[in-house]
């Protein structure tokens, strides 16, 4: 599994197999190419991203053919969560791990939010991942794979604004934890707290963003490739790690 080999190899049934949710664009897309590079067949999980997510699956057979596959699913609709679950083991006849990327992030301010924001941002960074997880915990346990969620720096330190979105990556955090207890010990399952890595798509989190720039002792944000090579490591390296959130913030959480 630790082994990494060139992506223009030709693909063998031995190959492992990554399914990463919300995949097709910035981290999830950085991730999936750096997994494929290193020699692993990789499933595409999108939702409304089916542009994006068909040209990384062109991009990545054309590389090495028969290596990449889509899939599409709402974070929200655990019944088709839990069909995809069962296509991805089906497809290559293995999953070997599973990155809960997938998140919906935007301000609620107490006294705006709604139950509708509730359920976006619940729904995507915790309801889907469990249960997603869930529907594969027995395959990744006959592959003795292992499991990272895409947690935040601010489960632990609210970020202004953003009620909801914190509330939900705390329970990801705890997720994480449980969950590394129940599948022990065949899955491990570790979190990864980013901190400020890209800015916001949302215009109007810029300031904010700006300010909290400032508090980073490494002084600038990080790249999606830091988040992809710690989920690497997790994945293929930390073999006595299990149960851990660790953050990849620049120091920001000092």
């Amino acid at each position: 599994m630790t082994s990494v080999r060139s992506a223009t190899s030709a693909t063998t049934a031995n190959d492992p197999v990554l399914l990463i949710t919300g995949a097709a664009r910035r981290i999830g897309a950085t991730t999936a190419r750096l997994f494929h590079s290193r020699g692993w067949r990789v499933l595409l999980h999108y939702h409304r991203s089916a542009e994006e997510a068909g040209a990384l699956r062109d991009e990545l057979n054309a590389r090495r053919p028969d290596s990449c596959h889509t899939l599409c699913a709402g974070m929200s609709d655990i019944p088709a969560l839990q069909a995809m679950a069962g296509s991805a083991a089906n497809h290559w006849g293995r999953i070997d791990a599973l990155i809960n990327n997938a998140s919906s992030f935007y301000p609620t301010p107490v006294g705006a939010a709604t139950e509708q924001d509730w359920s976006a941002l619940v729904d995507s960074n915790l309801k889907g991942p469990f249960f997603l997880s869930q529907a594969l915990a027995a395959e990744l346990v006959r592959q003795r794979g292992a499991v990272v969620n895409i947690a935040d720096i601010y489960a632990d330190q609210p970020l202004p604004q953003h009620t909801v979105y914190c509330i939900a990556k705390a329970g990801n955090v705890m997720m994480t934890r449980t969950l590394a207890r129940e599948l022990a010990p065949d899955v491990r399952v570790n979190g990864i707290a980013p901190g400020a890595i890209l800015w916001p798509e949302n215009p109007d989190d810029a300031a904010l963003w700006i300010e909290l720039l400032s508090r980073i002792p490494m002084g600038r944000l990080g790249e999606p490739r830091d988040i992809a090579e710690m989920a690497w490591f997790l994945v293929t390296g930390a073999r006595y790690i299990t149960g851990q959130v660790i953050a990849v913030d620049g120091g920001q959480s000092c």
